[in-house]
């Protein structure tokens, strides 16, 4: 077993100032330098072009740019630099993740490498721009899953990187998602509006108890209604991959246990039990479980765990916009895997 940490980090103020306090932070982790390997390993696929990326953060997002100039700042990076780690274009490599969701919570299995995630759970109040909002980080600037103040919560699953167009990846949409979008429709409007790189389903739930499933891959936006969701499209079924049998398996699952209303409790266990049937844990072929979050957005608080068959740390999201520091620095888990997160040595 491999013990794992995410550092908590809390923040309120501008994105410039949000930024340079990152890149101090990230001074003394070794997750730039792990992200540096992973990124010569994937040379052909780590390339920006700074002006178009500049002017699609200019459109969706200038207050980002402001945070990518903080980060630059601390870190001493070229703009180039700074554009390849932070504004959005990574290596997207094949990955899992499913979801659960009902009127009250949204529960999700994020599923990569080890290797791949940052390590970092992270609390933002901007106060020039933009919605507060907690949640796991990718890229340092993106987010995998979160909860904002307005109690609208995200999640999303990867369904194929073939026939990529120019836009934002996934871990961007989260970011930008919870920080400009108040209501289920708002996040339908936002993904219907903004460039898509590749295939992704999102899945939204505001504080109304309004849940959906956006399809959005970069040709075609699609909203469904539905509560489970997996690592397939079940409208734009012609932009699946071949192989989707592990994806249909862990659906039907989740369909399957949601024949009797599920409580919070049971809906956690349902994903982060490991013997239950929906749980990854192919570490080593970049599927494996990594984090379990489970979100009640009408109460503004949420569930978190590392690993399988765990233990939650319950987040009161609604304590810190009152001026309550959350009290944990670091989150803990074990995976059964051999290589620990990208911000371990």
């Amino acid at each position: 077993m491999k013990k794992v940490t995410s550092d908590v980090l809390q923040f309120k103020g501008t994105h410039y100032d949000f930024g340079v306090y990152q890149g101090n932070q990230l001074k003394h982790s070794p997750l730039l330098k792990n992200r540096e390997v992973m990124y010569q390993r994937f040379t052909q696929k780590f390339t920006v072009d700074a002006p178009h990326i500049k002017h699609l953060l200019n459109m969706y997002a200038p207050y980002l740019i402001d945070e990518i100039e903080g980060l630059a700042s601390a870190l001493d990076y070229t703009e180039q630099q700074a554009l390849l780690h932070f504004a959005g274009y990574y290596a997207n490599l094949k990955s899992g993740c499913s979801i659960t969701a009902s009127p009250h919570y949204l529960i999700r299995n994020y599923d990569n490498a080890p290797s791949t995630y940052d390590g970092r759970f992270v609390f933002f109040a901007p106060t020039d721009s933009g919605f507060a909002s907690m949640g796991p980080t990718m890229q340092v600037t993106g987010r995998m899953d979160g909860l904002n103040e307005k109690g609208l919560c995200i999640g999303y699953n990867f369904v194929n990187t073939k026939n990529n167009g120019d836009g934002f990846v996934c871990n961007m949409i989260g970011r930008l998602l919870l920080e400009r979008c108040a209501t289920t429709d708002d996040a339908i409007q936002l993904l219907r509006d903004i460039p898509h790189k590749h295939s992704f389903n999102y899945v939204v739930l505001d504080a109304a108890g309004n849940p959906k499933i956006i399809e959005a891959s970069p040709r075609e936006i699609v909203v469904r209604e539905a509560t489970a969701c997996t690592n397939h499209f079940n409208v734009l079924v012609e932009e699946n991959r071949y192989r989707m049998e592990d994806s249909l398996a862990r659906e039907t699952v989740i369909l399957g246990a949601q024949q009797q209303a599920l409580s919070m409790k049971e809906a956690f266990e349902l994903m982060n039990g490991i013997e239950r049937g929906v749980f990854a844990t192919k570490y080593g072929a970049w599927d494996g479980t990594l984090h379990t979050a489970g979100y009640m957005p009408s109460e503004r608080r949420a569930i978190f765990a590392l690993g399988g068959n765990a233990l939650p740390v319950m987040i009161d999201f609604e304590k810190w916009l009152q001026g309550e520091r959350f009290a944990v620095t670091k989150l803990k888990g074990e995976l059964d895997a051999n290589e620990g997160f990208g911000n371990a040595e």
